[in-house]
């Protein structure tokens, strides 16, 4: 019998009128667990430390241009405490009008975030488009939550 899988020639099958549900249970068990994972991911009750960071610090130019918020709201361009209506004037002085120039942002922990805001309003204000936020880096400890380390700069 050349060609046949059966020893008995014929077609003797006997239809199956039975639905096979074991691909679909195994199917909506992958979804279930698709969704059981991905649903606590989509919540933003998440909490945030935003003082440190684990992104690479990015190379510091020569001289950066530091503006400092600090605790007591008081505005410092480098070393140098500054008001608020005289920002612009003094960054234009420090940078000669050149509004390309990055400016670090760094601002004390206990700042609120509504006044880092009202901060980069300023420089956004004056012209001052290029800001880099600056925080203490932080390893990765064991639990997952960072360590700081030494201070620099995370710029976007």
């Amino acid at each position: 019998m050349a060609g046949g899988i059966r020893e008995s020639g014929g077609d003797d099958l006997a239809e199956n009128h039975e639905i096979n549900v074991t691909p679909f249970i195994d199917v909506m068990l992958v979804l279930l667990i698709i969704f059981m994972v991905a649903a606590p991911l989509a919540t933003v009750d998440v909490p945030v430390d935003l003082p440190t960071s684990t992104a690479e610090a990015r190379e510091r130019p020569d001289r950066p241009l530091y503006l400092t918020v600090q605790r007591d709201l008081s505005l410092s361009l480098d070393n140098e405490t500054v008001g608020r209506d005289a920002l612009a004037a003094a960054l234009n002085a420090r940078t000669g009008g050149d509004l390309e120039t990055r400016v670090f942002l760094r601002a004390d922990e206990a700042v609120a975030y509504g006044d880092v805001m009202d901060a980069m309003n300023l420089l956004r204000g004056a012209g001052y488009l290029k800001i880099a936020l600056v925080g203490l880096e932080g390893v990765p400890a064991a639990g997952g939550a960072p360590a700081a380390s030494a201070p620099g700069a995370s710029a976007p």
